[in-house]
C-alpha cells in the first residue's frame, strides 16, 4: 500500500477523461457517505436513528485515521463528506430511521455535487423493517444523486451480503481479510487507496466484476481467521487481489447468518482490468472456499452452560473466560438476555464472597441504574434488571448485592453500576454495551486478568480479552445471535443452502459477470 500511495501523490494532478475535473491542476472531487450495522432478524430489538451515532460534514473525518489532518491521503482530493453512521450491532434499523438517515444523506449529497469519486463506508448485514437489501437500496438511490460517471469505492465487513444489486452499482468492492476485524482501517483505507489511483490515473470504472453467490451459511465463530480453515482461506486472498496485473481487489464474504433474506449467504466478488484473471481468481477463491465447508469448526472449545461452568469452576487456569454467545451485541443481541446470569447465581459455589471471583458483563436495564444511583457506592440495591427487550428465554434476573461502583461517561453504556453479590460482580448499564477491552473492566474497578472468572457477551475474543485469557469456552447459550443455527427459523433464505442440506449437489460456481455500473444488463 506505501508504494501505491507514493505513486498516487506523484501523479495526483493527472486528470480522468469522463469526471468532472477538467483542468490538470484540479483534485478530484471525492464524497464520503456510508451507514453500517449488523441487525439480526431473529431479535426481538429495533434500532432507532440515534444509535448510528451519525456523524455529517468535516466529522466524518474523525472516523477515519488515516484521512486526519495532514495525513497524504486528505491532500489528495477535495473531500465532501456526507453522512456516516455507525451502529452497534442490534436488532432490525426502523424504517422511519432509515428513511431519515438516507434522506439526510442524499440532502447533502444534492447540495455538494458533482463527484468524481464517492467512498461508501458499509458494513453489509442491515436489516429495516419491510425493506429487502438495505444496502443495495442505499446505493441504488445515492446513484440516482450522484449520477454513473462517479466512481463509486466500496468497503464491507466479510461478514456483510452481497447482492447483485450492490454489486451492479459499485465500481470498486472490498472487505476485510481478518476475523476478528483487525484490519477493519487498513480495508477501508484501501477502498480510498483504490478509488483515487483509478480516478488520478485515468482508468475509471474497472472492466469487469465477477460475482459468485456460495450456498453457505455460517456464523462468524466457526469462519475466523485466527484457525484452519479460514486461515488459510483468506491468506489466499491477498496474493491474488493485490499482486496480480489486471486485478484491482478480491473479497471472500461469509455472510451474516442472524438475518433471513435471500441476500443472506457468503459470497466471492473480484474486480480488475482483466476478464481471464478476474473469473479466474473468482472461481478459485469460491471453489476453495466450497472444497473446504466441511473443515470449519468452533474457533474455542463449546458446552452447554452449566458444564461450562463446572469447567471453570474446577480449572487451575485463570483467569478462565467464558463467551455468552447467544446474546451478543457484537452480533445483533438485544443484549438483555437474562438466561446465563440466572444460571449463574443459581449456582452454590458463587453464594459466598469467598467463592471464584466472577465477572459478568453484562445486562443493560436504565430502571436498576437509577436504583443503584440513588444507593450509592457500598449501598444496599436489591430489584430486577434486564429481559426488557428479549424476556424469551427467562424473565428480568432478581440481583441482591452492594453497590461496587458507579461510573459515568462512556458514549455506549452512559452509566454503568457494578453490582456485587456472593463473589460475582455484575455489570450493570444505562444502555447495552460490548466488553471487549482491559479499559472496559478497569475503569470499574474490575481487574479482567486476576478474575477466576469472566463472563462476556461475545462469541469469539477480541483480541485484548484473547491476550488475557488462561482458558476459554464459548457456552452455547440462547438468543438472537443463537450459534447453534439449526435452532433458528429460516424461512426466506435460498435453498438448497450448508450446512443445512448436507446433501446437496456441488453448486455452479462459475464466474457471474456483473455489467459495469450504469450498463443495462
Amino acid at each position: 500500500m506505501k508504494h501505491l500511495l507514493l505513486g498516487i501523490a506523484a501523479c495526483f494532478f493527472a486528470s480522468a477523461p469522463g469526471v468532472a475535473q477538467q483542468a490538470t491542476n484540479t483534485l478530484p472531487r471525492v464524497a464520503i457517505a456510508g451507514l453500517g450495522i449488523e441487525s439480526s432478524t431473529f431479535s426481538p430489538a429495533v434500532t432507532h436513528e440515534e444509535a448510528f451515532h451519525a456523524r455529517y460534514s468535516g466529522e466524518v473525518f474523525n472516523a477515519y485515521p488515516f484521512m486526519m489532518g495532514a495525513a497524504p491521503l486528505r491532500k489528495q482530493a477535495r473531500w465532501f463528506p456526507a453522512v456516516v453512521g455507525k451502529s452497534l450491532p442490534g436488532g432490525a434499523v426502523t424504517r422511519e430511521a432509515y428513511e431519515s438517515l438516507v434522506h439526510k444523506m442524499l440532502d447533502s449529497l444534492k447540495k455538494y455535487g458533482p463527484y468524481d469519486g464517492l467512498y461508501f463506508d458499509i458494513h453489509g448485514a442491515m436489516s429495516v423493517k419491510g425493506l429487502d437489501d438495505p444496502e443495495g437500496d442505499l446505493i441504488t438511490r445515492i446513484r440516482d444523486v450522484v449520477g454513473y460517471k462517479t466512481l463509486i469505492s466500496t468497503s464491507m465487513d466479510l461478514h456483510g451480503n452481497v447482492s447483485e444489486r450492490l454489486a451492479q452499482n459499485t465500481d470498486l468492492m472490498t472487505c476485510y481479510r481478518m476475523a476478528p476485524h483487525e484490519d477493519a482501517m487498513q480495508t477501508k483505507e484501501r477502498a480510498v487507496v483504490n478509488l483515487l489511483a483509478r480516478l488520478k490515473s485515468g482508468k475509471g470504472k474497472p472492466a469487469y466484476k465477477a460475482l459468485i453467490t456460495v450456498p453457505i451459511l455460517l456464523p462468524g465463530e466457526k469462519t475466523s481467521t485466527r484457525i484452519e480453515p479460514g486461515r488459510s482461506l483468506y491468506a489466499d486472498v491477498e496474493p491474488l487481489a493485490d499482486k496480480q496485473p489486471g486485478v484491482v481487489d478480491a473479497g471472500i464474504w461469509i455472510g451474516y447468518a442472524w438475518a433471513d433474506e435471500p441476500r443472506n449467504h457468503a459470497a466471492v466478488m473480484v474486480v480488475g482490468d482483466d476478464k481471464t484473471k478476474v473469473t479466474q481468481t473468482a472461481e478459485k477463491l469460491a471453489t476453495n472456499f466450497w472444497n473446504v465447508r466441511n473443515q470449519f469448526g468452533f474457533v474455542a472449545p463449546t458446552g452447554a452452560l452449566d458444564e461450562v461452568l463446572t469447567k471453570a469452576i474446577t480449572s487451575t487456569k485463570r483467569p478462565f473466560y467464558i463467551s455468552d454467545t447467544g446474546d451478543n451485541p457484537t452480533a445483533g443481541g438485544a443484549g438483555d438476555v437474562t438466561w446465563t446470569l440466572t444460571e449463574i447465581l443459581k449456582r452454590s459455589e458463587f453464594r459466598k464472597p469467598d467463592g471464584p471471583t466472577l465477572i459478568y458483563a453484562s445486562i443493560p436495564d436504565p430502571g436498576f441504574v437509577k436504583k443503584a444511583m440513588a444507593a450509592g457506592v457500598g449501598g444496599h440495591i436489591e430489584g430486577t434488571a434486564g429481559a426488557i427487550v428479549d424476556n424469551r428465554f427467562a424473565p428480568p434476573v432478581f440481583l441482591n448485592g452492594t453497590v461496587e461502583s458507579i461510573v459515568k461517561g462512556d458514549k455506549d453504556a452512559e452509566v454503568e453500576v457494578v453490582v456485587k453479590m456472593g463473589s460475582v460482580h455484575a455489570i450493570v448499564t444505562q444502555k447495552r454495551k460490548p466488553y471487549h477491552e482491559e479499559k472496559d473492566f478497569t475503569r470499574l474497578g474490575l481487574n479482567p486478568r486476576t478474575a477466576d472468572i469472566v463472563v462476556v457477551k461475545i462469541g469469539y475474543l477480541q483480541p485484548e480479552l484473547y491476550e488475557m485469557q488462561k482458558d476459554w469456552i464459548m457456552a452455547l447459550t440462547p438468543g438472537g445471535v443463537d450459534q447453534d443455527l439449526f435452532r433458528l427459523t429460516y424461512k426466506r433464505i435460498q435453498r438448497p443452502m450448508f450446512p443445512f442440506d448436507k446433501e446437496m449437489k456441488t453448486p455452479d460456481l462459475s464466474a457471474k459477470l456483473i455489467p459495469v455500473s450504469g450498463m443495462a444488463k
